[in-house]
């Protein structure tokens, strides 16, 4: 029997995994690294053009940037680990190892981009990256073509496992579909139910198969049918995780790091996207008009959130108290999550 796992049962089962894990930041997911992690993100960085003679620097968030950086050591001519945050520190690793190749989230990319332009006013060609890899979001509106002019550089879009961040599927314009890496690692699956999707429903959640193929993992990423053959990247996300500038943010732990404060009745967590990066604010209304200005509370609050996640959240007061306690709610103004609730999606 075919087990279907989401991202709470990894979690829940990861007092008994065994060997050695890739675990999230904030621990909502633990996972034994699958040998196919490495030899498929290897595969990856040669459909991107990365050779023998290339020199890549991995711009990612744990765990993705060691299993990235470790691939690309085996099959390129050096490869380093700078992590994702710091456009200064990421420009003086580019030109201080000489880099050909640069693996980076798409906000990233045209974060650092901007950077160099408005910022530190530095010509994007002078770096003489050849091959810039993106994954691990979801990217805008001609992102890729973008990059592709700006750096003159060969741009690939790599659909990567969003549990271990082992390249799947990949991609080279925004208008192709997926191209997995190997038979039978990558899917899609019905919202509603543990099977194939309906072609009339218009969506369908991106599913990973890891060995020995008796379960299937659900990815929270939604793609919409109805263009070329073949597996569409993802555009949406579902479920009980966010995915903010490239880490899945737990919206259970946002709820119950609450729900431990005092006078706190609701929030509500706004995600944009107005400029190059991610942002999150998050709202909270009291029960209590007593608290609304009181800056204890709000530092509570503050910390609660940042011992959650290594994503920088913003925390806000609501001017207005609720006697009565509701749930918390989403409103991503990028429009990529559709909701919590798998069965309410149309």
């Amino acid at each position: 029997m075919t087990l279907w796992l989401t991202r709470d049962d990894l979690g829940a089962a990861a007092h008994a995994a065994t060997g050695l894990l890739l675990v999230s930041p904030d621990m909502s997911s633990a996972v034994p690294l699958d040998p196919r992690d490495h030899a498929l993100t290897a595969q990856a960085l040669r459909e991107a053009g990365v050779g023998e003679r290339d020199r890549v620097v991995v711009a990612l968030a744990q765990p993705a940037g060691a299993l990235w950086t470790a691939a690309a050591a085996d099959m390129a001519g050096a490869a380093a680990d700078v992590g994702p945050r710091g456009r200064m520190r990421l420009h003086h690793a580019l030109t201080a190892l000489r880099a050909t190749t640069l693996v980076i989230t798409p906000t990233g990319a045209m974060d650092f981009l901007a950077r160099l332009h408005l910022e530190f006013l530095l010509d994007p060609l002078d770096l003489g990256l050849r091959n810039i890899v993106l994954t691990g979001e979801i990217a805008s509106k001609r992102t890729m073509s973008h990059l592709a002019d700006e750096f003159e550089s060969r741009v690939t879009e790599v659909f990567a496992g969003p549990f271990t961040g082992g390249a799947l599927a990949w991609r080279t314009s925004e208008a192709d579909p997926l191209t997995p890496l190997a038979d039978g690692v990558l899917g899609l699956a019905s919202l509603t139910k543990d099977d194939a999707p309906d072609p009339a429903a218009g969506l369908a959640e991106l599913v990973v198969t890891p060995p020995p193929g008796d379960a299937v993992l659900r990815t929270g990423l939604v793609a919409r049918l109805g263009g070329p053959l073949g597996i569409p990247a993802p555009a949406h996300t579902v479920g009980d995780h966010v995915l903010v500038r490239g880490v899945w943010l737990a919206l259970p732990r946002i709820e119950k790091a609450l729900s431990k404060i005092d006078g706190v009745a609701g929030w509500d967590l706004a995600i944009s996207r107005q400029g190059t990066l991610d942002a999150a604010v998050l709202t909270v209304t009291f029960s209590r008009a007593s608290l609304v200005a009181n800056p204890m509370w709000k530092s509570r609050i503050r910390q609660a959130v940042q011992a959650l996640t290594p994503i920088s959240i913003d925390v806000e007061i609501a001017q207005d108290v609720s006697e009565t306690c509701a749930p918390g709610t989403v409103n991503d103004l990028r429009g990529h999550h559709l909701g919590r609730d798998r069965a309410l999606i149309t």
